[in-house]
């Protein structure tokens, strides 16, 4: 059994500014837990207290609560051949798809201010596990970041509605793919540092940006394996 008075704390990470504080998120679903590969701070499986955390309108039977698991910008560079870049992506369940693509084809995620939160429990909810997986840094700045995956031999490549070359153009080395939020896009300064950019043949104007990302990083993976 759990505290009212712990369960009235770990009830508040459901608001961002107190996951921040304490570097604690929650985690919903047996599914998710059991992908995590560091045990949890807390495990709840009662239904009062799974009811007092979840963000669900059906709860699921678990919910636990993890530290945080972000790693600094440099660690991503040096332990990833293949990163992206996900520059003001808004929406949770994008970010949260564009993770589990990354844990599928052995990638990174970097994440830029303003793009979503990595804790945001619709986010953490989307990565299927894969946040205990794929390694992802946050809160960056992208021109940063690019000038630092340029200094660390990567090619850089912005996703672009049209202009650019094909997917099937990614060269079989170190990449980060930049993308943008669908509709806005990446901003021209964002788009303008990268060494190239590519565009995905379709037949609508702007691809979803979790779609965009995972077709992206297939044909990355696929250069490194021929």
């Amino acid at each position: 059994m759990i505290s009212a008075v712990v369960l009235k704390r770990l009830a508040k990470l459901k608001q961002k500014k107190y996951r921040e504080a304490e570097r604690l998120f929650i985690a919903e679903g047996q599914n998710v837990v059991e992908e995590a590969s560091t045990p949890p701070v807390h495990l709840l499986t009662e239904p009062t207290a799974v009811r007092r955390l979840s963000t669900l309108t059906t709860p699921a039977s678990t919910v636990a609560v993890f530290p945080f698991l972000d790693v600094s910008p440099e660690e991503l560079i040096l332990n990833r051949e293949r990163i992206v870049l996900l520059c003001g992506v808004q929406d949770p369940g994008n970010v949260g798809t564009v993770i589990r693509a990354a844990h599928a084809f052995r990638a990174g995620v970097a994440l830029t201010k303003g793009t979503a939160d990595l804790y945001n429990p619709k986010t953490v909810r989307a990565t299927m596990g894969s946040i205990f997986h794929a390694p992802v840094s946050r809160e960056l700045d992208a021109l940063e970041f690019l000038a630092s995956s340029h200094a660390s031999g990567f090619e850089t490549v912005a996703a672009v509605p049209q202009g650019g070359d094909t997917p099937g153009s990614l060269p079989a080395a170190k990449l980060a793919i930049v993308v943008g939020a669908e509709g806005s896009g990446l901003p021209e300064e964002v788009a303008t540092v990268c060494s190239r950019r590519v565009t995905i043949p379709a037949l609508v104007a702007s691809l979803n940006a979790a779609v965009a990302a995972s077709i992206l990083l297939y044909e990355a993976y696929m250069r490194m394996l021929l």
